[in-house]
């Protein structure tokens, strides 16, 4: 459970249009010369658009909306949600956070499954808690998400009889609801208490206008949480939980007129108050010319701005509405596209920049503009960024730039319109919730994709170039500057600031679109000769080796109509580097793959690109070096010239090194300042023996790096490609991808040096450790205890980890949450390797109050201990197979799942028929192995104690 708060501090919503999937529209006739083209024009584009014809759209005699999607994607599972249009906007000043504190209580008992028994229900059905079982609480709305499986009927019927007990039938138990209220108080905590809440709490009345947004956060106010009584909460409930403010939508694997049926079965018994509170509509409102707010703290570790102009809300329901949004897109890559650019300087002008005109909140849409200086660069970083807007306003875009931006266009409209058949069930909900709570229309991919080409050549570059213009402006604008506390004094004055951006438009000129023509490779290398090739019907593989030595891994795919998932490593890493280079070996991978390739720069090889869907990357991590990456089986052949060339044909720019240095340094500056950074760079230092290897650099390592020997250390890592295993997962034939793997992969230089890694020995040290680290002003403390040791990395001892970690799962949060209501959301993390050498670590976090620190850290050891006495409580162990099978199901039939299964087993040389064995591996989790895999894991003789405490403050003198 959660509340979402939709203004965040450096970047606001940005409007998308809606993405669905449905029929494809026809053209339209051509009119004949006696008709009125232009009157005939202007119906269609004010009439609304169609409703996509594969969702069933229904109200009951009640009010309740119900949407129904009939959606094979992923098999067997459906997504069921329950939205109220009603959160914390609607709350009185006594129930300011009881919108969201409602939500909570939806899981603390309800008629039909009182107290917990609903968590424990779902958890033993296979759904994880929090993963999958959530709900949010917004401004306007609260949404609950009940992922379930559709192959076992009672299970998916049971889960309408929940989503009528959320909407109608919450108990408000005494005991629970008073329980309830440290886990909420611990979840205002774990989020806020930092310095972004606080800047946030400066800084919103001058983005909201002082409006009732500005007043009715989502979080609430603590003094209500610990105080009202449930009379106040039960009359948010029964005022706002009301039939004719809801809607269930349920899209999935199912028969949709049993779907509907159940609909109304359970929902219709719902009734609304005899008396309705109106349901008022809030907004923000316009306040004439600029508002100024400087906000500063002490923990922030970054300067920044922000130009919020503040327009009237628009939203997709005509025609006219959807081809003007596809010009806000096209406006917000081009103008970002620019601001991209600026990056590949030596010295960029910021951290961070991005301007784009979106949704924002109450009935307004917003431009908005962020930029993140380097620390005392403010003045560069923001007229840097309002000259970019300016310039795209006096001069406008260029041709080139135009047709790039509607070539991505139709690339991800055609990729959505591709997978129509594959789309997930939850990016459907998405638009469903948006169609019930703001009225966007969902025509579905299949009209869009059709609407894209019918009209795209309708927008001019004349209509795009006036776009600026209609988003600046100087009225219903708010200008907000938040920095630490350290870099007050350097602030301007508002005068001052409001001069820079004035001056930032002046001495512009146009922007010049560096483009190459050339082919990405001159000549196409000759093929080479697959050496060996072999065939694993029961998992679907075919493994290729090559005579140079290059191994690949093949497993063809229907699970995605247009996805090829590609992976590929080499054993060494970064550990064959001498502590002397290693700072300039870390950095190798990152400006090489930012430096472009061959003859072409960066942004040359970016706008190369165009019309093109994919993507790859070199990286060289600590033990291994290679690519990640993905493209469509019509540019797979793109994406193996891109890893030839990153073998054959690296580019080395001295812009990008020198921009890469002058960042990192610009973000290392003011790191010391933020609590969890602190706390995490001891976390890592100590885990890794203060190996400075494993930790953040410093200034001064950095100032001992060069682009010369990052260089030479990339092509040293690249330079026998036979070392090499790539793994090809997804929608190709295998005949056609031996041929086209032969030339470009099989055609690679190969020499006989086999690398391998070094073992670093960066492991966490022995024996029993305590480290506290005092930092921070908030009342918040954060707690890691980490188990750790040799391990055997096997099938069984993996399986008996994962276990290990689920059922510790369960038990801290019954017992931290729950019981003590001393923590909102614990976690357990279990990790094993086989490389370097065979190692384990059980990781306990949470965070809560400083002064419940101990208590809960002796009540998380005495969960452990228990479970090495008596081992896992069976109802447990089952929860765990339960979540495990189902979490496989979905698993075995995603791309991105199998790209990892084999490259990991190939990397550590594990049974690549692992998985057929899985059902068996995990019948060998039971009581007796729980307690035997605690008692070895969790032993406690290497147990470190991280705990981050605030500040001691100084004594009185």
């Amino acid at each position: 459970m959660r509340f979402n708060f939709k203004i965040t501090i450096a970047a606001l919503a940005v409007f998308v249009a809606s993405t669905g999937a449905l029929a494809q529209v026809k053209k339209k006739p051509v009119p004949s010369p006696k008709s009125k083209p232009t009157n005939k024009a202007a119906q269609i584009q004010t009439a609304a658009l169609p409703v996509d014809k594969n969702v069933t759209i229904g109200k009951l005699p009640n009010g309740l909306t119900y949407y129904i999607r009939p959606n094979a994607y992923p098999q067997n599972r459906a997504e069921l949600y329950l939205v109220v249009k009603a959160g914390s906007i609607l709350e009185t000043d006594a129930q300011q956070g009881l919108a969201h504190f409602a939500e909570h209580m939806a899981f603390n008992g309800t008629r039909d499954f009182p107290k917990t028994s609903l968590v424990s229900f779902l958890q033993s059905s296979g759904i994880k808690f929090g993963a999958d079982l959530n709900a949010s609480t917004s401004f306007d709305e609260t949404v609950y998400q009940l992922p379930l499986p559709t192959d076992s009927t009672a299970l998916f019927e049971k889960g309408f009889d929940i989503l009528a007990n959320w909407a109608g039938y919450v108990s408000f138990d005494q005991a629970e609801l008073d329980k309830e209220r440290g886990v909420v108080l611990e979840e205002l905590r774990l989020r806020g208490k930092n310095a972004q809440e606080r800047l946030q709490n400066q800084i919103l009345p001058a983005i909201l206008n002082n409006s009732r947004y500005a007043t009715r956060l989502p979080k609430g106010k603590e003094d209500v949480i610990k105080n009202f009584d449930a009379a106040t909460i039960k009359s948010f409930y029964q005022d706002w939980y009301r039939p004719n403010l809801q809607a269930v939508i349920a899209v999935g694997d199912f028969d949709p007129a049993k779907v509907e049926q159940l609909i109304k079965q359970k929902f219709s018994g719902l009734k609304n108050p005899a008396t309705v509170k109106p349901r008022t509509e809030y907004n923000v409102p316009v306040t004439p010319g600029t508002t100024v707010k400087f906000a500063t703290d002490p923990e922030f570790p970054y300067t920044l701005a922000e130009i919020i102009v503040k327009l009237p809300g628009t939203k997709v329901k005509t025609a006219a509405d959807y081809l003007q949004s596809i010009r806000v897109s096209l406006f917000n890559q081009m103008l970002n596209a620019r601001l991209a650019e600026l990056m590949q300087k030596p010295t960029p002008p910021f951290l961070y920049g991005n301007a784009s005109y979106g949704g924002f909140i109450g009935d307004q849409d917003a431009f908005t503009s962020v930029v993140v200086a380097r620390p005392g660069e403010l003045e560069g970083a923001l007229k840097t960024l309002v000259g970019e807007t300016e310039r795209a306003r006096q001069f406008g875009f260029t041709l080139t730039e135009f047709e790039r931006a509607k070539q991505n266009a139709l690339i991800e409209l055609g990729n959505a319109y591709k997978e129509r058949d594959k789309t997930r069930s939850s990016n459907f909900v998405a638009e469903y919730q948006q169609h019930f709570l703001e009225g966007q229309a969902i025509p579905g991919i299949a009209f869009e994709y059709q609407f894209y080409l019918d009209n795209i050549d309708k927008i001019t570059l004349a209509q795009m170039n006036g776009m600026a213009g209609k988003f600046i402006s100087d009225q219903n604008r708010a200008i907000i500057v938040e920095a630490p506390d350290s870099e007050k004094d350097k602030l301007p004055a508002e005068a001052a600031l409001l001069g820079w951006i004035t001056a930032a438009g002046k001495g512009l000129t146009p922007y010049v679109d560096n483009v190459s023509t050339k082919p990405l490779m001159e000549k196409i290398p000759d093929a080479g000769v697959i050496a060996e090739e072999t065939k694993d019907d029961s998992i679907g593989v075919t493994t290729l080796v090559f005579q140079n030595g290059i191994k690949a891994i093949l497993k063809p795919t229907n699970f995605k109509n247009d996805q090829i998932i590609i992976t590929g490593y080499g054993l060494g890493g970064t550990s064959l580097a001498s502590d002397m280079d290693f700072t300039s070996a870390s950095l190798a991978a990152s400006v090489v793959g930012g430096s472009g390739i061959s003859e072409f720069n960066q942004i040359q090889l970016q706008k190369m690109m165009t019309g093109k869907n994919v993507n790859i990357s070199p990286y060289i991590s600590e033990y291994t070096q290679g690519f990640s990456g993905n493209a469509t089986p019509a540019d797979l052949e793109t994406a193996l010239q891109l890893i030839h060339l990153y073998f054959t044909e690296p580019r080395k720019d001295n812009d990008i090194w020198q921009s890469v240095l002058s960042q990192t340094q610009s973000v290392l500056i003011n790191r010391n300042l933020d609590p969890s950074s602190v706390f995490q760079d001891t976390v890592t230092a100590v885990l890794n023996r203060y190996n400075f290897r494993a930790m953040v650099p410093t200034v001064g390592r950095l100032n001992t790096a060069s682009l010369d020997k990052a260089f030479d250390f990339y092509k040293s890592s690249f330079a026998d490609p036979g070392g090499f295993t790539f793994t090809f997962v997804g929608n190709f034939d295998v005949l056609s991808m031996k041929a086209v793997l032969a030339t470009y992969l099989g055609s690679l230089p190969a020499g006989n040096a086999k690398k391998t890694y070094k073992d670093l020995n960066m492991n966490p040290p022995s024996g029993q450790i305590t480290k506290i680290v005092n930092k921070g002003i908030g009342d918040k403390s954060t707690v890691q205890l980490v188990f750790s040791g040799d391990y055997e990395y096997n099938e069984v001892n993996n399986i008996q980890l994962d276990a290990l970690e689920e059922v510790l799962n369960i038990k801290l949060v019954e017992r931290l949450r729950e019981q003590e209501s001393g923590v909102y959301a614990p976690g357990v993390r279990a990790r094993y390797m086989k490389v370097p050498s065979g190692h384990y670590s059980i990781t306990v976090g949470f965070s809560c109050a400083p002064e419940n620190v101990d208590k809960l850290i002796a009540a998380t050891l005495d969960e452990i201990n228990k479970i090495k006495t008596n081992g896992a409580q069976e109802t447990d162990i089952k929860k765990f197979k339960a979540e495990d099978m189902r979490a496989k199901q979905v698993q075995l039939r995603e791309n991105y799942f199998w790209a990892g299964y084999l490259a990991g087993g190939a990397q550590n040389q594990e049974d690549p028929h692992r998985i057929i064995n899985y059902p068996k591996t995990l019948e060998t989790v039971t009581v007796q192995s729980t307690k035997e895999t605690a008692n070895k894991y969790l032993s406690g003789k290497n147990l470190i104690k991280f705990i981050l405490m605030p500040e001691k403050k100084q004594a009185a003198q």
